[in-house]
């Protein structure tokens, strides 16, 4: 078993993300599709969540980016029993993430699928023959990157995610920004990069935003990736709100 000394508890997560002015958030969600979140970790509870990934017993599985050609660098699947920080992380931010996700999908003329409970949400998501965890943590070294993509593992999907940044940029690493392409209609493409804060997470977009039209609401198809790292070493955790097929 292993023994987190800066555990957060599910009470000190839910008054972190608190902390995120969560009207103007969803606002910057609307107008760019990622939003950054107010400090969600210490320094030292981030040091503890890297250090997991020399720990293979806790995850069901790890990707080897270059062998699946989705870039270089790796990630592991956590198991359905998280570590404790992840799981009170993840149950703080769903709510403040559902008044959104809600939104979008009634501005889209989309089914809002998504009850109140996060527990009741994933026993839909397993019912439905997608039943494997889809937390991860991720490991790129210098030269890694990640190639643009969206998380979308079966019929059930929640339209928002989160990112939390575990290292310190600058120091850690260098590179390693986070990308996000939006495809617009009838135009180029456009592109944003920003920095993972330590302790800070990035809530984004799993596939699409609405966005405003002549003829109404569309959806603005989006995905997202990391750029190469220049040095040094960058972990993050993700967690996403559906489960796998």
């Amino acid at each position: 078993m292993t023994t987190y000394t800066t555990t957060p508890t599910l009470a000190q997560a839910r008054r972190r993300v608190a902390r995120t002015d969560w009207d103007a958030l969803a606002a910057a969600l609307d107008e760019h599709g990622s939003a950054p979140t107010e400090q969600l970790l210490t320094p030292a509870e981030c040091s503890e969540l890297a250090a997991l990934y020399e720990k293979p017993e806790l995850f069901r599985t790890t990707v080897d980016l270059a062998r699946h050609r989705f870039g270089s660098g790796e990630y592991r699947y956590f198991t359905h029993d998280l570590p404790a920080p992840v799981a009170a992380l993840r149950a703080a931010l769903y709510p403040r993430l559902l008044p959104v996700a809600r939104d979008w999908a009634a501005r889209l003329g989309r089914p809002a699928p998504w009850p109140d409970s996060l527990e009741e949400w994933l026993e839909r998501c397993h019912t439905a023959g997608q039943d494997r965890a889809a937390q991860i943590l991720l490991r790129y070294g210098e030269g890694d990157w990640n190639a643009l993509h969206r998380d979308v593992f079966g019929e059930l999907v929640f339209p928002l995610q989160v990112v939390v940044g575990l290292d310190a940029y600058g120091t850690d690493y260098t590179g390693g920004e986070f990308l996000m392409v939006e495809q617009r209609p009838r135009a180029q493409s456009r592109g944003t990069a920003g920095v993972l804060r330590q302790g800070h997470g990035l809530v984004f977009t799993t596939r699409d935003r609405p966005v405003r039209t002549r003829r109404g609401w569309s959806a603005g198809a989006m995905r997202h990736g990391v750029s190469t790292v220049r040095s040094g070493r960058r972990h993050a955790l993700g967690l996403v709100f559906h489960d796998a097929s």
